[in-house]
C-alpha cells in the first residue's frame, strides 16, 4: 500500500510525543513574531506547553476575534509579523477576513490529501475552485504542483466552457465542490460531451453526502473529502478506507465544548480547534467554528488504509449557536458559565421555544444529584443571561450528542 510519506504510518504514541515536543518552539516563535499572540499568551511560558492538558489551558482564538482585531489593525490584526515580501499572496474571505499565503511549497498541506485520493505525478487536474480573492483554488493548486500534477484553472461558473476544455484536455482529476462536479457531469450528459477521463476527485467546501458519493462512483469517479479552511489550510482528509477523516500530520486537533476551550470526551460532538505548525501564520488553538467528533479508538487503532493518524467524523455543522431571545443575545459561553457554577450538571442544552406565544428558554440538564439544584440553576441562568428561564432534568446520556448547546425550535406562522 502506498503512502505519501512515513509520517502517516508512525505509531500514534510517537506522533503524539513528536508533536508535543515541537509545541514549545512553535509557541515561543509565535509570541516573538505575532504581537497578538504575544498579548494573548503574555503569562504563558512556552517551555511548559508540552502536553495536551497544558495546550488546553491556552485561550481559543475564534474567527470573531480575528475579525475584531483585523478591524482594529489591518490587515492581519497582529497575528502576522512583518509580512510584506515575506508572504507570497494575501487573500480576502467574507467578513472580510484577510489570510496570508507563505512562500513554502505546498503551504496549505494539500498534497497529502490529494495523494490519499489517488492523485499522482503527471495527472491533469481540473480546478473549479475560485481564483478570485479567496484562497480555495490556490490551496488546491499548490498541492497539485507539489505532487507533480498539471492544473487547468477552471475557476467557478462558465459550465459549458469548462466542459469544452475538459473534452479537449482530458483531465484525470477534479478539485472543487461536489455540487459543481455534479452540475458538470449532468450538463455533459445533456450536451452529449465525453468527460469520462475524469476518474478521481478531491472535494471540499460543502457537505458530501453518501448519496452523492455513490452517484459519482456509479459514473466511475472516485471522490474523496478534504476538510480545509482559508485560515489554516487542510485539517483532515479522507482515504480509500472511508473511515472518517484523517487529521493531517501538521495539525494538532482538539474537540472542545462550543463557547469554551474545554476538550470534550472522545466521541462527543464539539467545536474543532486546531494548532498548525505554520511559522508564516502561527495560529495556536484556532477555533474553526465547525462541529465534529473524534472517532473512538482512532488514536490506538489504525485505519484500514494503514494510516495511524487521529480520525474525526467530518463536518457536522457550525458551533456558533448565539441566539437572540427577547431582544437579548444568549451565547454558548454563557451556558458554559452556568455549568461552571454547578459541576453536578454533566451536560446541558438550552432549548428556546415560543409554544406559549412568548419566547421561553429551558435549560435541560444531565447529571446525578443535579435535580436538587433547580432553584440555584434558575438563579444562575437569570444572573448570567439577564433572562428568566426554566430548568428540566434528564438521565445521564439522554441529551442528543450533536454538539448543540443552544437549540432554537421557535416557529413563526
Amino acid at each position: 500500500m502506498e503512502f505519501f510519506d512515513a509520517l502517516e504510518t508512525r505509531p500514534p504514541d510517537v506522533r503524539e510525543r513528536q508533536q508535543m515536543a515541537a509545541l514549545p518552539s512553535l509557541i515561543a516563535f509565535a509570541k516573538s513574531y505575532a504581537p497578538a499572540i504575544d498579548e494573548l499568551l503574555a503569562d504563558i511560558d512556552a517551555e511548559t506547553v508540552t502536553n495536551r492538558a497544558a495546550l488546553a489551558s491556552l485561550p481559543v482564538i475564534r474567527k470573531t476575534e480575528l475579525h475584531e482585531r483585523q478591524q482594529a489593525a489591518r490587515p492581519f490584526g497582529g497575528f502576522v509579523g512583518e509580512w510584506r515580501g515575506r508572504v507570497g499572496r494575501v487573500f480576502s474571505s467574507p467578513g472580510p477576513i484577510y489570510e496570508p499565503e507563505g512562500r513554502s511549497p505546498d503551504y496549505w498541506r494539500t498534497a497529502r490529501a490529494m495523494f490519499a485520493a489517488g492523485f499522482r505525478a503527471g495527472d491533469l487536474v481540473h480546478n473549479s475552485f475560485s481564483y478570485h480573492m479567496t484562497p480555495g483554488a490556490w490551496i488546491m493548486e499548490a498541492g497539485a504542483h507539489a505532487l507533480g500534477c498539471t492544473v487547468f484553472p477552471g475557476g467557478v461558473g462558465q459550465t459549458e466552457q469548462q466542459l469544452l476544455a475538459a473534452v479537449d484536455l482530458r483531465p484525470d482529476a477534479y478539485v472543487g465542490t461536489p455540487s459543481f462536479l455534479k452540475i458538470l457531469l449532468e450538463k455533459a450528459d445533456e450536451l452529449k460531451l465525453d468527460v469520462s477521463s475524469l476518474k478521481k476527485a478531491l472535494l471540499s467546501g460543502e457537505a458530501y453526502p453518501p448519496s452523492l458519493r455513490d452517484a459519482l462512483t456509479a459514473r466511475g469517479v472516485n471522490g474523496y473529502q478534504c476538510y480545509a479552511t482559508a485560515d489554516v489550510g487542510v485539517i483532515a482528509y479522507e482515504s480509500a478506507a472511508r473511515e472518517g477523516l484523517i487529521v493531517d500530520e501538521g495539525v494538532i486537533l482538539e474537540i472542545v465544548r462550543p463557547g469554551t476551550g474545554d476538550p470534550v470526551p472522545e466521541g462527543e460532538v464539539g467545536e474543532v480547534v486546531v494548532t498548525v505548525f505554520n511559522r508564516d501564520y502561527p495560529l495556536v488553538r484556532f477555533g474553526t467554528g465547525d462541529l465534529s467528533a473524534i472517532l473512538p479508538a482512532s488514536l490506538t487503532t489504525a485505519s484500514a488504509c494503514g494510516r495511524t493518524g487521529q480520525r474525526i467524523k467530518g463536518w457536522l455543522g457550525r458551533a456558533d449557536q448565539t441566539t437572540k431571545i427577547k431582544g437579548m443575545f444568549v451565547h454558548p459561553s454563557q451556558v458554559a458559565d452556568v455549568l461552571k457554577r454547578h459541576p453536578e450538571v454533566e451536560r446541558a442544552r438550552l432549548v428556546v421555544d415560543n409554544a406559549t406565544g412568548q419566547d421561553r428558554m429551558i435549560l435541560n440538564c444531565e447529571g446525578s444529584g443535579a435535580t436538587s439544584l433547580g432553584e440555584a440553576i434558575v438563579a444562575s441562568l437569570r444572573e448570567i443571561t439577564k433572562l428568566r428561564g426554566e430548568v428540566a432534568f434528564h438521565a445521564t446520556g439522554s441529551l442528543p450528542n450533536d454538539g448543540k448547546v443552544i437549540e432554537d425550535v421557535r416557529k413563526y406562522e
